[in-house]
Order: C-alpha cells, then structure tokens, then sequence
C-alpha cells in the first residue's frame, strides 16, 4: 500500500508503486503532448510528482531533453541565483561495525588503518580547514557504538566550534552519521548543527539488505526512517541522497522522489538538500563489482529532473566527480560544492594527500583556491554564507523565503561578503584580482537598494579587517 503520509518505511516507499511508477514512464515516454504538458507544470516552479518526473527520464526524445535542461538551468538561476555554496567532508573515525559491501570502512576489511581522531587532531584539522578559508563542514563519522558514540560526535562539535585561528572559525557543522534516535537527534539539535545528512543508499529493500547484510544498517526500515525521526527531534534541515550506481537508477530517482513527498506530506517541509554521489572506486571496493553504473550523460539529466521536481531544495555534488562533471551539473541544478576534500581521516593535517583511510578516490584534487576561481571564471558567486542558519531561517522559513524570492535579498550579499573575506584573508593575488571585479559587477545585481547600500558599507568594512557581516 502506497501512502505519503504513513510513517511505515515500507509504505511512503512503496516498491509497487515504484513499479508501477516506471511501467507507466516506460508506456508513455513517447507521448510528446504528456510530455510536454509535465515539462509546462515545472516551469510554472510547481514541481513534478515522482511519476511525472520519471516520465521525463524515460523520455528519450532529443529536443524535449534539451528544453529540460534549458528550464533547469533557469529554475537554479531563479531560485539560487549565481551563488555556489562551497564546504568540505571532515572524517572523524573511520571505525565502523557494519557490513556495507560498497564501503572500504567494512568490519571486515582487515588491510585498511582504522583511526579515530583525538579533540586535539580534531583541532588541528579545523585550523588546517580554517587556513585554507573553509566556513562549512560536514561531519563523518562511521557506525560503531564503543568508538564513535553520539558523545564523542557532539565532543568533536563542540571542539570544532570552539577554534578561531587567525581570521578562521566553522560557522556551520553538518552532520553526516548513522541513523539514530529522535532524542539524540534532539541532543545533535541542542549541539547547533545545521543540516542532518544521511544517504539512503538504495530505495529497494531487496538489494539494500543484500547490500548491507550484517550491522546496525542492515534494518532498511530504521534506516529509511531515520528523517521522520530527526525531523521529530527538532532538526528543521535534512539531506536526501542515493549511492548511484548500486541499484537501476530509474527505481532509485523515484523512491529518492517519493522520500521527499513523504517529508512535506508529513513534517510540510521537504529536504534541505538532496545529494547525487556515484560509487567510486576506494581500497578494497571496485566499482565495476556493481553493474548499475550510470553515463555522465545520465547522470546530468538525473540532476536537471531533480532540479524540475524539487525547484526549492539545494543540490550537492561532491569531489567523487571530475571537475568536467561537476561544471555541467552546476550548471543544471547544483547549488553546492566540496573543495579540496580529503575523504581519509587526519587527512587535512599532511601535507600530501593521504590514501590509507581514504572513503573513496577523490576525482577533482584542485586546491580551494583552484576551486574559487574557477567558479568565479564561469561566473558563479563562490559563497562561504552561512547565515540562514545562524539566524533561524531554517526548515519552513527557509523554504517560504525561497519560494518567495525575498532569498534574493539575503544570500547575494551574504555570498558577497563572505566571498570578501575569502579574498582578504587566503586568496591568491590571481584570485583575489578575479574576485574583486566579480563583486563589484555582482554588488549592483541586489535588488533592494538600502540592501546594496548596507552591503556595499560592509565589504569596505571586511576591507578594513572587520568581519562576520550578515544578512
């Protein structure tokens, strides 16, 4: 039984549903005026339900493709203007007690260097991460109740958002660990984290616990659960994703769909963010054991149709992708990037990128700097903002601003000045010179005009050494 508003895994993610979702994309793929008519609702910025969406997946026609792409180019300019927001992975312990078959942190991969950080190796890397110009984080950490529990996360939180070094400080720790309780999301709450991230991996059942066939993760339905809960625990932002490439793409677009009707059936906000990371190869781990890889070509449609559905809620792509990649998908629907990652744990602290802990190969290894400039060469705004968390636009408040396009108004001058920062305090001279005339070109693009005023009196002011300005 399909119901978005039961909060029984099985029943908000429905496999019949699923199938019967892509047995009637697959009927009406060539039915051009249906087609048009679901490309037609999603520029009216309604989004698609996952059957109309999946439609448009199926649809193999040339120029109707190409219109989807033109309308998820102009839905990301709409609602997220230039801005690209720019974080980075920080791994705290890569030990883990389950038995993930796609993950090199496996109990039973006994050749990979397990390591926990120390708070003061947690120091070090938040002011390696700080010296570089990083603001955002996310957090991982593997599932292990003796190494890694929940008081050791809100430590190592706690730790993070105590460092200032120099000009440096993390404004904002996203959250990237295993499903857990509504009263320890509610401590992760109380801790002041931002967003709650955790990847399905896979929507169908089937293949999901054959994927995970020993360890706490091995319960589809606590796993597939875990929003409703952290959503009860009072955390207002979470973060959907899928491994692609673990399961046929089609059937995980449409659960991955489905999961996001259920959150704003049920809690009236959908996710924050949705992620898009594809299997890479890491350690013990090959790729090419999994047969549901997925072309680039794919994988950006995949990622304009996500756009088309969910036109409010962020897209986050990640260092698995190849600088070539990432530049397409920004371009249709992504509206944040990780720079300069380092999946290993520790990894930050050395000066040569470190592989024996590593989660995954990192494709795109440019330096933040690299990252900032070639961002603002194609003309995006590289944002460093964190302040829609810090001032409680958050979940539903978030979303309203958004669709109202008073955002606007907010994140373009956040953008700019934390990008002046950046500029000030850790850009090359090549960068810096880039970046100076992409503010001021940008500076007259904010529509209010106490608001340009207000943000041109604060980016002399950052000039001048002072900092922390927000909207």
């Amino acid at each position: 039984m399909y119901d978005p508003k039961s909060l029984q895994a099985e029943e908000f993610i429905s496999h019949d549903e699923i199938l019967a979702t892509l047995d009637y994309a697959e009927a009406h793929k060539t039915d051009l005026p249906l087609v048009d008519s679901i490309i037609e609702k999603a520029g009216q910025c309604k989004g698609l339900t996952h059957r109309e969406a999946s439609v448009l997946l199926a649809c193999e026609d040339g120029e109707r493709i190409q219109r989807i792409y033109a309308l998820a180019e102009a839905l990301k300019k709409k609602f997220y203007g230039n801005r690209i927001v720019i974080f980075a992975p920080l791994y705290l312990s890569n030990y883990c007690v389950n038995g993930c078959t796609y993950c090199p942190y496996h109990q039973k991969n006994k050749h990979i260097a397990r390591k926990k950080l120390t708070q003061e190796e947690v120091a070090r890397e938040v002011i390696a991460l700080q010296d570089m110009g990083h603001k955002r984080l996310a957090i991982e950490a593997g599932e292990d109740p003796v190494n890694n529990p929940l008081d050791y996360i809100l430590e190592c939180i706690d730790t993070i958002y105590s460092i200032k070094h120099k000009n440096g400080a993390i404004r904002r720790v996203n959250v990237n660990i295993a499903a857990t309780t509504v009263e320890n999301y509610r401590r992760l709450k109380e801790a002041g984290i931002g967003t709650y991230i955790l990847f399905q991996e896979t929507y169908h059942k089937a293949s999901y616990e054959s994927l995970h066939p020993t360890g706490p993760k091995h319960d589809y339905r606590y796993h597939t659960e875990a929003m409703d809960r952290a959503m009860q625990g009072g955390i207002d932002d979470v973060g959907l994703g899928v491994l692609f490439g673990l399961e046929l793409y089609k059937y995980e677009f449409a659960g991955l769909l489905m999961h996001a009707e259920h959150l704003e059936a049920v809690h009236g906000v959908g996710p924050h963010t949705i992620s898009v990371p594809r299997i890479k190869h890491a350690d013990d781990i090959d790729p090419g054991a999994f047969d549901n890889s997925i072309s680039d070509e794919t994988f950006a449609k995949l990622c304009a149709l996500i756009r088309l559905a969910v036109p409010y809620t962020g897209m986050i792509i990640s260092t698995r992708e190849s600088q070539q990649v990432r530049e397409k998908v920004i371009r249709l629907g992504v509206s944040q990037v990780s720079g300069a990652s380092r999946t290993s744990v520790g990894g930050y602290q050395q000066e040569e990128r470190p592989t024996d802990t590593e989660q995954f190969d990192v494709s795109d290894q440019r330096t933040l700097d690299e990252v900032v400039r070639w961002l603002m060469e194609m003309g995006y705004i590289p944002s460093f903002c964190t302040a829609c968390y810090r001032e409680g636009r958050t979940g539903d408040r978030f979303m309203s601003l958004c669709k109202s396009g008073q955002i606007q108004n907010c994140c373009h001058p956040n953008a700019l000045m934390t990008l002046k920062e950046y500029l000030m305090d850790y850009a090359s001279e090549p960068t810096r010179a880039i970046g100076e005339a992409l503010i001021q070109a940008e500076l007259q693009n904010i529509p209010r005009d106490n608001v340009r005023e207000i943000c041109a009196d604060h980016l002399e002011k950052i000039a001048h050494g002072i900092r922390d300005f927000r909207f």
